[in-house]
């Protein structure tokens, strides 16, 4: 069956959320845009077998962004878009995640449509809720959490922002870009009065290879990144719902020693 993607003609430009990491997590609409696209520009983190969905004749363009150091600044990223798009090519631009959570997307699409250029947005299975999924770790539940929240932990001025009331009893708050800061982030959540021993998993490279889920308590956050080494992608998860993941991983450990015994 024919989709939009494969009717529309002339250049345009579709923001593509491509997951968390594990292409399998790719909607069918970004399977078909991707087979669609004459140019993907593409961040960093996004997996090598996402970008083989394209085809071989398409272009392919990394606008990799690390802390600090970044390929191509943001305004250069737009502008290479808009320019890609006004020749009459489908440019997919591919981020991780979905691009409407701390992707950019937003500022992309406003560049795009100022030049007078269609765009069109795919979205991705977020960092959080795929990472999160692949730890059983559920950020809302009906005896735990009746609330979800999520910041960015890189960014500027963050003693100065504002997360009274996103953390605590009943409510969990996930954390983006939080490696490089995770001791300044704890000292915040607690001189803001989250208690020192509520739980906090971070979440590591969730749903590729060598994906990890680590547990803590607040108070021992920083010191425990340090320890394990923890390495960008990650995500921090911070409220009493931790607890059940690691009530789950458990139940699966007695599963396997009982299953051992049998």
């Amino acid at each position: 069956m024919e989709s939009d993607i494969d009717r529309v003609s002339g250049g345009r430009v579709i923001l593509l959320g491509a997951g968390p990491g594990d292409p399998d997590l790719l909607t069918v609409r970004a399977v078909r845009a991707l087979a669609a696209a004459d140019v993907v520009v593409h961040d960093g983190l996004v997996d090598p077998r996402v970008l083989a969905l394209a085809p071989d004749s398409a272009r392919r363009i990394s606008v990799a962004k690390r802390r600090a150091r970044h390929t191509m600044p943001q305004d250069s990223i737009c502008d290479l878009l808009v320019e890609l798009a006004r020749i009459g090519a489908t440019v997919v631009r591919v981020k991780g995640g979905d691009p409407f959570i701390f992707g950019r997307g937003g500022e992309e699409a406003e560049a795009v449509l100022a030049a007078g250029l269609p765009v069109e947005v795919i979205p991705g299975v977020s960092a959080a809720l795929g990472c999160a999924a692949e730890a059983r770790l559920p950020l809302t539940h009906r005896d735990w959490s009746s609330a979800v929240s999520f910041v960015a932990g890189q960014c500027k001025g963050l003693r100065d922002q504002d997360w009274s009331g996103l953390a605590g009893k009943g409510r969990t708050l996930v954390i983006y870009m939080g490696v490089a800061t995770a001791a300044d982030i704890a000292e915040k959540l607690m001189n803001d009065g989250v208690a020192p021993d509520m739980p906090v998993a971070v979440l590591e490279r969730g749903t590729l290879p060598g994906s990890r889920a680590l547990r803590t308590l607040l108070a021992d956050l920083g010191d425990m990144m340090a320890r394990e080494a923890v390495q960008s992608p990650a995500i921090l998860v911070v409220g009493e719902v931790v607890t059940l993941s690691a009530a789950e991983d458990r139940l699966t450990q007695w599963a396997k020693q009982a299953e051992a015994l049998v």
